[in-house]
């Protein structure tokens, strides 16, 4: 059972749900909240204990619970379902186990199909006590290119700098569970939930030469696996074009919405 958490919504419209990445608060995806929200109705959440999965459960079935609990605590039968990173697996996974629940599927910047840790950072994710405060050290070496490729003038960056100091002090994450996230992706079978979409898809995904996160780690391979999927880069950004380049990946996601639901309406009429 999904333990109690809270939810956040910002904008009106059409609902859409759009879960966070493996920080796990959806505070690091405000951004792209912000930006959908001045057409759709968004709904997010920070992320719930993956523990409380059920028996039987895979590890990542305890998030697409969460999804559908924020659904029932709404009243809604369905909506756009939109994740970030490792929030992309969780939407795959709702949106394979609740087709019907399901208006659309967006994945941004997701782990690909054949994507895993690699050895050193699976040494980290088992011992996050100890090597958590390296990989936080590292991680702005990690993403220097593509800040300076997203944002080439020295104000812009400052600005975002600025912002995300502000995200981290004020919206605190946990080392254990990052890591713990980060285990559950090897344990989950993406390519067979590939299978059972049967949602309109759409893959959004930056430079794979910018992308120091997961890297050429496959995420357009989502595109091919997932029936009648559209594809799309976002130039000059990584695995952070959803917080680098908000405006652009919002107005991705809205076209792709909307021509969803008039192919959906041209099929009705044919």
């Amino acid at each position: 059972m999904t333990k109690p958490f809270t939810i956040v919504e910002q904008g009106a419209g059409a609902p859409l749900v759009l879960i966070p990445g493996v920080q796990g608060r959806w505070e690091y995806s405000r951004a792209l909240v912000s930006a959908l929200a001045r057409v759709y109705r968004v709904i997010t959440f920070s992320l719930c204990d993956e523990r409380s999965v059920r028996a039987g459960q895979q590890p990542i079935d305890a998030f697409a619970d969460q999804v559908e609990s924020a659904l029932d605590r709404l009243g809604l039968d369905r909506a756009a379902i939109v994740g970030v990173s490792f929030g992309g697996l969780v939407a795959l996974r709702f949106a394979a186990t609740r087709p019907h629940r399901t208006a659309a599927l967006t994945m941004i910047s997701a782990p690909g199909p054949r994507w895993h840790l690699r050895p050193r950072h699976d040494i980290y994710a088992r011992l996050p006590w100890l090597f958590g405060p390296l990989f936080l050290i590292e991680s702005p070496f990690r993403l220097r290119k593509e800040i300076q490729a997203a944002l080439p003038g020295w104000r812009a960056r400052l600005a975002y700098l600025r912002e995300q100091a502000g995200i981290i002090t004020s919206a605190r994450v946990s080392l254990s569970r990052m890591a713990a996230r980060a285990r559950i992706i090897g344990s989950y079978d993406r390519v067979a939930d590939t299978t059972l979409v049967t949602a309109p898809t759409l893959i959004v995904q930056g430079d794979d030469a910018l992308d120091h996160v997961t890297g050429a780690g496959g995420t357009a391979d989502y595109a091919r696996l997932i029936a009648h999927a559209r594809h799309a880069r976002m130039d000059r950004t990584g695995h952070l074009g959803s917080v680098t380049r908000p405006d652009e990946c919002a107005a991705l996601i809205h076209q792709f919405l909307v021509d969803a639901k008039k192919d959906s309406r041209d099929s009705s009429a044919a």
